[in-house]
């Protein structure tokens, strides 16, 4: 062996020595490296499917608290957001929801001195101020007797633009004008433009659910201010895209000077009213242009101006079958007629909308556009009209007709879906003594079939906003014909709706449903959100998916309670949590 000159074989020793420690050191790196790579990959994995999340990675971790600036966060109707999207037919109003990468990873936290909301029916009067603390109703329309602040609290003495004399007052009078309102045979309605959703309150001591639809803004919050009240409610508005409901939904909608261009846009919105509205319903307006003879002073226009515009309006409802039915002082009323032979005028080749082609889905209603067509009822449902229908409470109970269009649904199948909520909800109350007291108004069942969930508690002080997942089998026309109210959603995104809007969430099966394409992390924060504080989540859930839920539900500040389901078949365990949600308030 020979050397460099000057080199000295000690040396060369000890460099070697080295070359082999660091190989030996390169070498356990890459493999401790390999192996904490696995690990994180797999979890990646598991995360993707929304299974990542276990108890005992999460027992001693908390999700951040986004800020008091978000404790009206709406993710889906952000008005941050709004000067992305277009101003053309309120464009920018409608749901937009944040990408993936903008999603919030935080607890929306209550306002500052936020308290249990007042119970029900004592809160349709009255709400805390500081619950919702937004006095722009109250400095605005103040002369409309809307709301006003006394002392600590909102109260609402049921005023409003076309019912000076108060609510009641002015329903009184539609009663009137419209009789199948006071013997069952109107049940479900909406009221598009809803203000505080007096009308909706008011008419539920009449038997009448009524979902009061308004959209996300700056100041008003009268969504927020229909919940807080224990009234069903709903963010949303008539622009671009239909509602998230089925056609033939509702018996009757409602508008009260809500300010909808009924007539412009080739009737469009008025179109959407038709799709919805049941054979047999009635479109009841108040304010411009009718009564234009005695009112048309106050709206800044001519009596000739509205008296074309009402002449216009008659016409477009003709068009689409709509006949008057009644009409007195500021209220109208319309009435969609049965009789398909009036759909023939449709098939002349200048009519004006046109019919909807076969292509147009008329239940489709998750982010599809609408169109300038008239959707026809279907000529072979018989029972769908609003007098073929049983007259409420019967109606619950009895089988609708659409039942069978849904696939792999029978009249067994409703049956015995019928009467296993029923033992379910009777297990579920043994579990959460509050339910069926007036400790829980407002509730949500996060993924129906067929409302069974809703109909269990039906005699119970609350209503239930019933929710299908509109990549499910489509049962929400079941539910309205059954004389319940919900609406089409997606879970992958927000709802619509604001903050701590539902004292209880219930839901079955959801995340062994719907995890392959909504993480659980990221429901679980949206039911975060939109629970109030103290409210319960009834979560039953395969046994795979409860330690994973219970850990994020953990690091949420809630507590949760696993109980075995009361119907357990074989080895194959259901789980039924009992979660809570903690009242706690930003740093």
């Amino acid at each position: 062996m020979k050397y460099s000159k000057g080199a000295k074989p000690g040396k060369t020793l000890d460099k070697n020595s080295t070359i082999v420690s660091v190989v030996i050191l390169f070498v356990f790196f890459c493999g401790f490296s390999f192996y904490l790579g696995t690990i994180f990959c797999s979890n990646n994995n598991d995360d993707e499917h929304g299974i990542a999340y276990r108890s005992d990675s999460l027992s001693s971790f908390e999700f951040p608290d986004c800020g008091p600036e978000y404790q009206d966060y709406t993710p889906c109707t952000d008005p941050k957001r709004w000067m992305k999207y277009g101003r053309h037919r309120l464009t920018f109003m409608e749901r937009h929801c944040p990408p993936v990468f903008e999603r919030k990873e935080c607890l929306v936290p209550p306002p500052d001195g936020y308290k249990p909301p007042i119970r029900w029916p004592k809160s349709k009067d009255e709400c805390w101020y500081r619950n919702v603390p937004y006095n722009w109703i109250n400095k605005e329309k103040s002369n409309q007797n809307w709301l006003r602040k006394e002392g600590d609290k909102f109260v609402f003495p049921g005023g409003g633009t076309m019912f000076p004399r108060g609510v009641s007052a002015y329903v009184d009078l539609m009663v009137d004008l419209i009789p199948e309102m006071k013997d069952g045979t109107i049940r479900t309605a909406i009221d598009t433009g809803c203000g505080v959703a007096s009308w909706g309150g008011d008419l539920l001591n009449r038997g009448i659910l009524t979902i009061s639809l308004a959209p996300r803004d700056n100041h008003e919050a009268q969504v927020q201010f229909a919940l807080e009240r224990g009234i069903p409610a709903l963010l949303g508005i008539i622009a671009t895209q239909r509602l998230p409901f089925s056609s033939s939904s509702f018996d009757m909608a409602h508008c009260s000077r809500c300010l909808i261009p009924w007539t412009e846009f080739g009737g469009l919105y008025l179109l959407e009213v038709h799709r919805i509205l049941r054979p047999g319903g009635f479109w009841v307006l108040s304010g411009p242009p009718v009564n234009y003879e005695n009112r048309w002073r106050g709206w800044n226009t001519t009596v000739d101006e509205q008296k074309a515009e009402y002449e216009k309006l008659q016409d477009l409802l003709s068009s689409m079958c709509f006949k008057l039915y009644n009409k007195k002082d500021d209220i109208a009323v319309w009435q969609k007629q049965v009789d398909n032979t009036c759909y023939n005028q449709l098939s002349e080749p200048d009519a004006y909308p046109p019919r909807c082609d076969d292509s147009l889905e008329p239940d489709a209603a998750w982010y599809t556009p609408m169109r300038a067509c008239v959707v026809v009822p279907n000529p072979k449902h018989k029972k769908l009209a609003l007098e073929s229908l049983p007259k409420w409470p019967d109606r619950l109970h009895v089988i609708p007709e659409r039942v069978s269009e849904v696939r792999g649904t029978s009249i067994g199948t409703f049956k015995q879906d019928d009467m296993k909520w029923k033992a379910r909800v009777k297990y579920y109350k043994k579990l959460v003594p509050d339910l069926g007291t007036d400790k829980v108004r407002n509730v949500l069942d996060m993924n129906t079939v067929y409302g069974g969930f809703g109909a269990a508690l039906v005699g119970d002080p609350l209503w239930v906003m019933n929710v299908v997942s509109s990549y499910a089998l489509n049962t929400l026309p079941i539910v309205f014909d059954r004389g319940m109210i919900g609406a089409l959603h997606d879970w992958c995104e927000a709802f619509s709706t604001y903050p701590r809007t539902y004292d209880l969430l219930h839901l079955d099966g959801l995340f062994t449903t719907e995890s392959h394409r909504c993480e659980v992390k990221y429901v679980l924060l949206e039911m975060d959100r939109i629970l109030r504080p103290t409210g319960h989540a009834i979560i039953r859930e395969s046994a795979q998916f409860a330690d994973s839920i219970v850990g994020i539900a953990e690091g949420m500040r809630w507590s949760c309670q696993k109980n075995v389901a009361e119907d357990v078949i074989g080895t194959e365990k259901e789980m039924v949590l009992i979660c809570q949600k903690k009242l706690w308030f930003s740093s």
